[in-house]
């Protein structure tokens, strides 16, 4: 599947696409005759992506939780505190009320 096809299909911003490239996080997506090509294990790659960010994450802090991701079992632990302190940060916030 190429970018746009991506993009379309999965309503996920052509930005974020090249920016998930840009990582070298694409380890699975292959370049054929100038086009990136995703495939299922990137597409579920770009979901956790794109929750992180929903949650509140950075650009940063997701490229942090990607990297650790991808080393695998080992960093469970470290991933766990990250959300859990993205989780404590978004409660200590005040609530606005409609």
């Amino acid at each position: 599947m190429t970018i746009d096809e991506a993009s379309e299909r999965y309503n996920i911003p052509i930005e974020v696409l090249k920016e998930y490239e840009s990582w070298g996080l694409c380890g699975e997506v292959k370049k054929v005759m100038g086009t990136w090509q995703y495939d299922d294990t990137d597409l579920q790659r770009l979901s956790m992506i794109m929750t992180r960010h929903d949650i509140g994450f950075g650009n940063e802090e997701v490229e942090d939780y990607m990297r650790l991701f991808l080393e695998g079992s080992s960093t469970e632990e470290e991933r766990l505190k990250m959300l859990k302190k993205k989780r404590g940060s978004t409660l200590d916030q005040p609530m606005c009320h409609y």
